[in-house]
Order: structure tokens, then sequence, then C-alpha cells
């Protein structure tokens, strides 16, 4: 009955967390980058819309300041990596360490609450029904436009430099700068969720972003692996890993219910995203052979009615140039 009764607020949470998990799928599926910027950058999203919340500022402003931080802080990540030539780990690592000062500058402390009692929020844990349909209204928005966005002439240049960055700078598509806007793309719509995250939960807090990246990566992995067995459509795709962020959740709350010690919670959805990530090669190490072998030692086929092959004619000659016969 305590699971039933709080499904509501994991499936909510679930699509806050798998709004930032499309983000992640920009980059880890579409752009081929490993950023880290995540984890700071849902911070980033959170203190801009709580401080202009708190300051009495319309919060579907706030969320569009948070959403412009967002973007800032993936343009920061690209600059460190395509002018500066920074690896792609390091890059998201170091604007990491960057916001975590410009967090606590931002906010001015540690935390900050954001009541909806005091304050006008779009969604509040107080209503978890009502949040759950502006998230899914939100969510399904966000996969229309990002659905349009990478059907145009940019981005399919994007995909095409994630896909292959080589063969795009020989066709004159100007990598460095598609990866930039992928990264600011991405990071904006990990700080509108962190935006959402702050008002759902009513208050933000510095440390609220550590571990998104593992939050993200098994949504997108549930989902990538759920999609795969449906469609391979882009916008099903998106759909999937809002999809995986909800199971990740209901999956979590479970767990607690089960009575499993929540100090560990961390650590098992780590371990769960390092499985999902090596069962591409166990596959690929372990099983591709025992296929193959399967695979010769199955008979030939029977031949077709009547006992006998078709004979084969052999090759017509190729005539000689000039039109002259092969005598």
């Amino acid at each position: 009955m305590g699971f039933l009764s709080a499904l509501p607020g994991a499936i909510a949470l679930g699509l806050i967390w798998g709004l930032m998990a499309i983000g992640v799928y920009i980059t880890y599926k579409v752009l081929d980058f490993a950023d880290l910027t995540v984890d700071g950058s849902i911070c980033t999203g959170g203190a801009v819309c709580a401080v202009l919340v708190t300051a009495g500022v319309n919060v579907w402003v706030a969320m569009l300041a948070a959403l412009l931080a967002g973007a800032a802080a993936g343009l920061l990540t690209g600059v460190f990596h395509t002018l500066m030539g920074i690896p792609a780990i390091l890059s998201g690592i170091l604007t990491q360490l960057i916001l975590w000062s410009v967090n606590l500058k931002i906010m001015g402390q540690a935390n900050l609450s954001v009541s909806a009692r005091t304050y006008g929020v779009v969604i509040s844990q107080l209503e978890a029904g009502w949040a759950i349909l502006i998230l899914f209204g939100f969510v399904s928005v966000i996969i229309g436009l990002l659905y349009w966005f990478f059907g145009t002439e940019l981005g399919c240049g994007i995909r095409a430099t994630g896909n292959n960055p080589n063969m795009s700078r020989a066709q004159g598509i100007n990598v460095g700068l598609n990866k930039i806007i992928g990264l600011m793309i991405s990071n904006a719509l990990v700080a509108l969720a962190g935006a959402l995250l702050v008002q759902y939960q009513g208050f933000a807090d510095i440390n609220m972003g550590r571990g998104a990246i593992v939050i993200g990566l098994a949504a997108v992995i549930i989902g990538e692996a759920l999609v795969n067995l449906i469609c391979r459509n882009f916008a099903v795709r998106l759909a999937g890993v809002a999809l995986g962020g909800i199971i990740y959740y209901i999956v979590y709350q479970l767990v607690i219910e089960l009575g499993m010690d929540t100090d560990l919670l961390k650590m098992l959805s780590a371990l769960v995203v390092a499985i999902f990530l090596a069962i591409p090669y166990w596959k690929k190490r372990y099983f591709s052979g025992f296929h193959r072998k399967k695979a010769a030692k199955e008979p030939p086929a029977p031949p077709p009615e009547g006992g006998e092959t078709a004979a084969q004619e052999p090759p017509a000659a190729a005539p000689l140039q000039g039109g002259q016969s092969d005598v």
C-alpha cells in the first residue's frame, strides 16, 4: 500500500529526470560526447530558478533564465573542447568544478527554500497528480521540438558530426560549431530539468546534481533497451529515454519499500549502469562466436523439388573492345 501511495511521486520525479536524460542522450548518443557537465548544470538551472522565484520574478521567466544558464554552461564546455583542445571528459569536469563555485555565488548559501505555499510555482509534490500532467506536457513539447530540429539541415549536421566527424569535416560541416550547439542544447535541457526539480521538491541544494550523470545514463540505457524492441524512430527513442527515467524511479521506490539501506542506492544505480554498458561488450566477446558455431553446424538447405539442383549456366563472355569477335 505504501508503494502505491508513493507511485505518483516516483512517476513525477521520473519525468523530471527523464527530461534531464534526454539532454544526456543528445551528448552521449547523438554527439558521441562524454559530457560530465550535467552534474553541475542541473544545479545551475535549479539555483537560477530558485533565486529568481524567491526574488518575486515570474516562474516562467525564471525557468527561461535557467534554460539560458544551462546553455551558457554547455557553451563553456564546448569552448574548452573545440577552441582549447581539451579532451571531452576533462572539459566537462572543468566546467563542473567552475559551476560549483558559480552555483554557490548564485544562491549565496548551500541551500535555498522555494516552498509552494509561499511562492507561485508550476509544479509541487503537494499535488503530484497535477504535476504529472504538466511534466508530461513539458516532455511531449520538448520531444516534438527536438524531433523537428534534428530533421533540419543544422540538426542533421549535428547528427552527422556525432556519427562521423572526419567525414562531416570533409563535407564542409563545421564540426566544432556543431559540437558547441549540441552541448548548449543538452545542458539547456538539463538546467530546465533542474528548475522543475527545485519547484517540485521545494528547495535548491548545492549537492542536488551529484550523481546526475549516473541517473541520466541509466534512463538512456533502459530507454534504448525498450525502444530497440519496438521502433528506432528518433522521436520514439527520446520518448523511450523519458520512459526509462520513470522506470528507474519506480524501481528506485520499490527498492526503498523492500527495506534496502538507502545509503547503498547510488552504488546500486552505478552497478546497474555498469552492467547495461557491459552487455554489448559481453554479447560481442562471448556470444558472437557461439552464434557463428551454431550457424556452421546447421545442415545445408534441402535442394528444390525434383531432387536435383538447377544447373548453373556458364557466364556469357564479355565482348571485346572495338566490336570484334573472340575468334
